[in-house]
């Protein structure tokens, strides 16, 4: 079962046959009811005027012999006194039942002496009547209603039986009982009755035919998505994409977002590789001098440049120490949340620098101490290799952010590189030497680190006519929102 329910396309079909299904039945029911209700109101008017007339006759001093109500054909009518004895009944009257009494045969008619004995009676009887009473010859308005049955002439039928009031002058309060055939309602409520469980299951047939086409249509590039992206993962190739509905529903818009995903996914390996590629460049020089310098000394150790090797050890180690930073960042660790000082900070990292300024005013943020101070680090050896002669670190708050500026005399940075400086182990020309121009790290590490703690690290001109790095982060217990790149 959970197999063939198994897939959005089965289920949605079933869901919307469930709940038409549902919405059919207790349509179906509230037409039967009410149809049902309106027939049997519709047979009780019947009955009701049935009752009426024979009331009038009875209140007009007709004889029961007389009564032209009694002759209907289909039309039961029984007559009866205060005291439930039956007087009448309608002609081929065989049997009944719901009126009160089953009684077909009719009591023997008082005599003519017998009439005369009871006056004081009645009038007895009249006098003990509450105030509900009828005057002579009234008829009693509205009437009661039940259901029953009755055989004429050997047919049984259902009817509805309305019971009338009438106070007559010589017999005193009588109640008559006329009946109307249910058959015509049965017949329409059995006929909608069939109806309804024909076309129900045909009309659930075709909703769980559309809701099936109608989904698998919606679900078609769906599963044209899913087949692609099944086909990407198996060919590693991160260049294909999914194919794009011409529609502006949720389906192209999750084509549109996969798309994008995999986009920034390609372009995230491609760095990746970019960087490993280019790590294992830089990585190669040093370690080949370095196993030049120990396999000669190993041969002439009088040859031994042992400064040499330590260089090339120590360049070789803060590479190493730059790329698990980078690989640390590129993992989304986030800074701790302690209160640094920028002010100390930038004098901590100018201090033992020549010709390095520090103009700072007291400002905090938060954040990693190590982390900040690796980037006032770098934006000064960055600044001390192209600086004639001075170089200025200022800190000062701007609004709700604290901006540290690191600047130098030196040639500047043209404005078409300002954004490409600070990618990984991007040397401009005037920094090729190794020597003087490091890997190519710092300022890519400066950026991310910026980046990391909601700040952003931006280039730009100097007023002395070099560089302008401006490193802008939010002030402690300030919002950091979304991190800029």
């Amino acid at each position: 079962m959970s197999r063939l329910f198994g897939s959005v396309r089965s289920r949605a079909t079933l869901g919307a046959t469930l709940v038409v299904a549902v919405a059919l039945v207790a349509a179906g029911t509230a037409l039967l009811l009410s149809l049902r209700a309106n027939l049997t109101g519709e047979a009780g008017t019947r009955a009701e005027r049935s009752a009426q007339a024979v009331a009038s006759e009875l209140a007009a001093r007709t004889p029961l012999d007389k009564l032209s109500g009694l002759d209907a054909e289909d039309t039961p009518v029984q007559i009866v006194d205060e005291d439930g004895v039956l007087l009448a009944v309608s002609e081929d009257l065989e049997r009944i039942s719901g009126t009160g009494t089953s009684e077909v045969t009719p009591a023997p008619a008082p005599s003519d002496e017998d009439d005369r004995d009871d006056p004081d009676d009645r009038d007895d009887d009249r006098d003990d009547r509450d105030d509900d009473s009828l005057d002579p010859g009234e008829i009693a308005p509205g009437a009661s209603y039940t259901n029953g049955t009755a055989t004429i002439d050997g047919d049984t039928e259902d009817y509805r039986f309305a019971a009338v009031e009438v106070e007559t002058p010589d017999r005193g309060r009588l109640t008559v009982h006329a009946g109307a055939l249910l058959a015509a309602e049965h017949s329409a409520v059995g006929t909608a009755l069939t109806a309804m469980l024909i076309g129900f299951p045909l009309l659930l047939g075709v909703v769980a035919a559309v809701t099936w086409l109608v989904t698998g249509r919606a679900l078609r590039p769906v599963e044209g998505i899913r087949r692609e992206m099944a086909a990407i993962t198996a060919s590693e190739d991160l260049r294909r994409r999914v194919p794009e509905p011409a529609t502006h529903d949720e389906v192209a818009r999750l084509a549109r977002t996969t798309n994008a995903t995999l986009a920034a996914l390609e372009a995230s390996v491609e760095r990746q590789r970019a960087f490993v590629a280019d790590a294992s460049h830089e990585l190669r020089s040093p370690i080949a001098s370095l196993r030049t310098q120990l396999e000669v000394a190993a041969a002439h150790p009088e040859l031994l440049d042992l400064d040499g090797a330590v260089e090339d050890t120590v360049r070789l180690q803060n590479l190493a120490a730059d790329l698990l930073l980078l690989a640390r960042l590129d993992t989304g660790e986030r800074p701790a949340g302690t209160r640094v000082g920028l002010a100390a900070l930038a004098r901590e990292a100018a201090a033992g620098r020549e010709g390095v300024t520090v103009e700072a005013e007291s400002v905090e943020v938060s954040g990693s101490r190590g982390q900040l101070s690796r980037v006032l680090a770098n934006l000064l050896d960055n600044a001390e290799r192209h600086a004639r002669e001075r170089i200025t670190v200022t800190v000062r708050r701007e609004g709700g952010a604290a901006v540290v500026g690191v600047a130098d005399d030196g040639e500047g940075v043209a404005e078409a590189d300002r954004e490409r400086i600070f990618e990984r182990f991007v040397r401009l020309d005037a920094a090729r030497s190794r020597d003087d121009g490091g890997a190519g790290l710092g300022l890519a590490i400066a950026r991310d680190v910026a980046v990391r703690h909601g700040g952003t690290l931006t280039a730009g001109a100097a007023p002395a006519g070099g560089a302008l790095f401006e490193l802008r982060l939010p002030l402690a217990g300030a919002d950091r929102g979304t991190p800029r790149a």
